[in-house]
């Protein structure tokens, strides 16, 4: 396996490397390279010793914590995988992952919605016995893991009302990673400061990309403004988990200049902000940190910092990568068309845990298919359209209903819109509009179906629309099969 690289490793040549190097702070934790590595060494073989086996499953129940770093990496040492889960689940919903995922041992932090599910077999408390796990572990050699096998379990993909598990390999995060640190310009003395939920790959992602270039990660357990500034001022953080709501309230809590945010190496948000931070001149943070990603393909498989200036809003692949915009045939369509994003290449995930048959329908063609729909520009870039859900077909033409209700909601007047398929005699489907309008805001069926004419191909225009007070969802998308059922769709290819 000389060719070889898995997160393990990568913290092993740290020990060797940056002995002096703080790796792991959180609260009165404080860990250099060398001791993570020892602490994760014993933590393996103590998993070990609880059965854990090369691709068994191990889970983290709770907050941000250092315990997550150092369970990966202990996975990663023994072939098995980690999941962080949700805390916020309900206890319906972690009842169903823990069938699903069958952990071997978790590491939980107790909780209401948790404690009837507990196991004292299998189940290990955070905090002190957690401690005590890991200093009943033996220093000792392990095999050398491929860095293809799956090393982290994230819950994404809830396409039939549950999520799955989507398994991200060691290759795959490490190749993420180094694109990262290129678009990110990270440096080593990078502190990455884990304030957003490490079940999310957004988070986790930084996490990864920090612990690659032999940077300081800080956890907190969970994001709290007066704490994000507390430790950004205490341990020169250089870039944390913040986006435009949770960039005010850390402002807002520093409004008289408490602390020190001088380290914080951020994209521009406000005067207020700005002030405060110095803001950065990476492609990264220049571009707004935008880009178009999922957890499937590791973080982000496209970036706006490969691609200023471009006409596409989600930018230019990494260069890890390939991605096609394809039809529902696997076929390339041309430059300016509407198509799923289906990509290959060293970042993507492996697939979902204990999901053959969809895997097989998502990796067809020998393409990952992202579910998204999105559009390549003149120049190469990529634009994301919408969440593909279903497609409309009318005559011999495909209609995209994102494609359209991304059109609708341009109307000063809308307020939110669905569009679906009901059946047509002779054009097989029409496309049929479900809108809500702006309170106080006025405009007619004509108004609308002329709007979308004049931003979309003429086939692609509602042939009715009908309003509603509300838009029945799914999470953040149309429930479909809601509307459909109200408003008469049916009749979709492939039904």
């Amino acid at each position: 396996m000389i060719h070889s690289l898995t997160l393990s490793d990568v913290l092993a040549d740290h020990a060797r490397s940056r002995p002096q190097v703080t790796a792991v702070v959180d609260g009165d934790v404080r860990l250099t390279y060398p001791e993570l590595d020892a602490r994760v060494t014993r933590l393996a073989d103590a998993l070990a010793g609880r059965g854990v086996a090369a691709g068994d499953r191990v889970m983290w129940l709770g907050q941000n914590s250092y315990a997550v770093l150092e369970l990966l990496l202990a996975c990663s040492r023994l072939g098995a995988v980690l999941c962080p889960a949700n805390w916020r689940q309900s206890r319906d919903e972690l009842r169903f992952v823990l069938s699903d995922l069958a952990p071997r041992v978790v590491v939980w932090e107790p909780s209401d919605q948790a404690a009837e599910l507990a196991d004292e077999a299998t189940w290990v408390r955070a905090g002190g016995a957690y401690e005590e796990l890991v200093a009943g572990g033996s220093p000792r050699e392990f095999p050398q893991v491929d860095d293809a096998e799956p090393v982290l379990a994230l819950y994404t993909a809830a396409f039939a009302g549950r999520p799955c598990a989507a398994l991200l390999s060691s290759a795959a995060l490490v190749a993420h990673s180094a694109t990262l640190l290129v678009v990110r310009q990270m440096e080593p003395g990078f502190t990455f400061l884990n304030d957003g939920p490490l079940f999310h790959v957004g988070t986790m992602m930084f996490c990864l990309a920090t612990l690659q270039i032999g940077g300081t990660n800080v956890f907190t357990p969970a994001f709290d403004a007066e704490e994000v500034c507390r430790l950004v001022d205490a341990e020169r953080v250089t870039q944390a988990f913040l986006f435009g709501p949770m960039i005010d309230a850390v402002a807002a809590a520093n409004a008289g200049g408490k602390y020190d945010l001088s380290s914080l190496r951020f994209v521009a948000h406000s005067a207020e902000w700005d002030d405060m931070i110095t803001v950065d001149d990476s492609p990264w943070c220049r571009s707004k940190m935008g880009g178009y990603g999922q957890t499937e393909v590791g973080g982000m498989l496209t970036f706006l910092g490969l691609a200023e200036g471009g006409a596409g809003f989600a930018g230019r692949p990494s260069p890890l990568v390939q991605v096609r915009i394809l039809d529902p045939e696997g076929v390339e369509v041309p430059a300016g068309e509407v198509g799923e994003i289906c990509a290959r290449g060293k970042t993507l995930f492996s697939g979902y845990f204990a999901r053959p048959d969809l895997n097989e329908v998502k990796s067809r063609y020998g393409w990952h298919h992202t579910g998204d729909l999105g559009r390549r520009e003149p120049d190469g870039t990529i634009t994301f359209i919408g969440p593909r859900l279903r497609m409309i077909k009318s005559g011999a033409e495909n209609v995209y209903p994102a494609e359209v209700e991304r059109a609708l909601k341009t109307h000063p007047a809308v307020a939110d819109a669905a569009v679906i398929g009901v059946p047509d005699p002779s054009w097989h489907q029409a496309v049929k509009a479900v809108v809500v309008l702006r309170p106080d805001a006025a405009a007619s069926a004509e108004d609308l179906v002329a709007h979308v004419r004049g931003e979309l191909a003429a086939y692609k225009r509602p042939r009715e629309v009908v309003f509603a007070d509300a838009i029945p969802k799914q999470g953040f998308t149309p429930d479909y099969d809601a509307l459909d059922a109200a408003y008469g769709g049916g009749n979709y290819p492939g039904a």
